[in-house]
């Protein structure tokens, strides 16, 4: 240490003090501060020396000052749970103050009218299923029964044409002129169906919510009105004798009705909007039907037990139309996915799948009297023909055209002999081809809005039936 402090006494005279002393420059040393070498000097045995501090560091918080949270004590041997993360520095919680978006209330109307809004809010993006409206019916006729106890269900055999065969006219002619006009619909007629073999009633379904029995034939009156939708009916559909028949609407209900009591005798809904309906038309399967739903499936329910007994999930946009095909062993159905699908009776899986580039959807398709070809209603004015048998194909040969029908669902309709085709429009007009040549043979300016349904009597030459949406059903001849 004594050299150490020496040495620190002669720093400082280097070389340049020597050469100055060469020139008789002499100083004397310098004189060195004790305190200066005070932390250099050996302490001595048994005194405490205060040192001098020489370059004071600021002061460094601690950690444990800094992070407040649950902190170990290295010293405990045994740790009794393993704090995470969020445990030992979870922020400290002050008093929360709640803020609210509405002024405060003052009277019970104010607190009435917000419970509403809330009500209202909350119910808002829940499709809360809707209570089937009540249905009721209304008889139009004097007596609902003739003096021999027979219902307007019965044919009348008084009319000058037979009514109960299975005959079809040899030869049919273009209808002229305008016979009748049925008028009671306050909107839009959706759908027309004639009475099952005899064809001497007439089901119409309508916006206005109601659906109406008429007569064709004698004083084609209104017979009966079936009340019990609470939105637009969208189609009717007899069963093979005719006593019963299925009504679908947009209140997302299917109905079952009673044609001569008008009593509704069951509903049935999936909460999906069902856009067509068919009975199976097999005489052992009248309790089954198929409904084509808003959601691209197809269902079928047992009348019987109520319940859906099998689901046709396959298209990939809404069903819009069911046709049994192939002596009821099949039915096509078509959608918004522009495809047509063919279909075995209770499997759920389409065997057959028709879409081209070029296809457009298809609302609306009628088989042919010999159940022979499908005729199509495709949205760029066009009807396609298909065959029913076996491949399903194109036929490209027939390709009917010259209406517009772009976004309107027309029904397409043969006539009995299978030498006409007719289709409404969009322009209100009933259009006739010749099936053969699809020569456009003749057009009638049938009603004021969309002519949206066209059927021609299977046992009249030239009787053809026009609904439209301007709520008028006409007869021509």
């Amino acid at each position: 240490m004594a050299a150490a402090a020496s040495s620190l006494v002669s720093y400082g005279s280097g070389s340049d003090s020597e050469n100055e002393s060469e020139f008789g420059n002499v100083t004397s040393p310098q004189k060195v501060d004790p305190d200066a070498a005070a932390h250099l000097q050996p302490l001595k045995p048994g005194t405490i020396t205060a040192l001098a501090v020489l370059n004071s560091a600021p002061e460094v918080a601690v950690k444990e000052d800094v992070e407040t949270g649950v902190h170990l004590d290295p010293a405990l041997k045994e740790v009794t749970y393993n704090p995470t993360y969020e445990t030992m520095f979870a922020p400290e919680v002050t008093d929360v103050v709640f803020f609210s978006y509405y002024p405060p209330i003052d009277s019970k109307d104010e607190q009435k009218e917000l419970d509403e809004i809330l009500a209202k809010r909350q119910k808002r993006g829940k499709n809360e299923e809707e209570a089937p409206a009540e249905e009721k019916t209304v008889l139009h006729v004097k007596e609902a029964y003739d003096y021999q106890g027979r219902s307007y269900l019965h044919v009348p055999q008084d009319v000058g044409i037979n009514l109960r065969s299975a005959d079809v006219p040899e030869k049919c002619y273009l209808p002229k002129k305008q016979l009748h006009v049925w008028t009671g619909h306050t909107k839009g007629v959706s759908a027309i169906r004639l009475f099952p073999v005899s064809a001497h009633l007439l089901l119409s379904c309508s916006m206005d919510c109601k659906i109406k029995l008429w007569e064709v034939y004698n004083d084609r009156r209104c017979v009966r009105t079936f009340i019990g939708h609470s939105k637009a009916v969208r189609d009717v559909c007899f069963n093979n004798s005719g006593t019963r028949f299925l009504s679908a609407a947009y209140d997302r209900y299917l109905k079952l009705w009673d044609s001569e009591t008008g009593q509704c005798i069951a509903r049935f809904t999936n909460r999906k909007v069902p856009y067509c309906v068919k009975f199976n038309p097999d005489e052992d399967k009248q309790q089954l039907f198929v409904a084509g739903m808003s959601d691209k499936k197809i269902v079928q329910w047992d009348i019987r037990s109520g319940e859906v007994v099998q689901e046709y999930d396959r298209h990939l946009g809404a069903v819009n139309t069911i046709t049994f095909v192939d002596e009821n062993r099949r039915f096509v159905s078509t959608s918004d996915d522009k495809s047509l699908r063919v279909w075995e009776w209770d499997i759920p899986v389409d065997f057959k799948y028709i879409a081209e580039p070029s296809m457009h959807s298809m609302p609306a398709v009628t088989l042919s009297p010999n159940g022979k070809w499908l005729a199509c209603q495709s949205m760029d004015n066009q009807i396609l023909i298909f065959g029913a048998q076996n491949r399903f194909r194109l036929n490209k040969k027939k390709i009917f055209k010259g209406h517009m029908v772009a976004g309107y669902a027309c029904q397409v309709d043969f006539s009995p002999d299978m030498s006409y085709v007719v289709s409404g429009d969009a322009d209100g007009k009933l259009n006739i081809w010749d099936w053969k040549t699809t020569k456009l043979y003749h057009r009638i300016k049938a009603h004021d809005k969309v002519c949206i349904s066209a059927l021609w009597h299977p046992h009249e030459t030239s009787k053809v039936i026009t609904c439209g949406w301007d709520g008028q059903i006409k007869l021509w001849d």
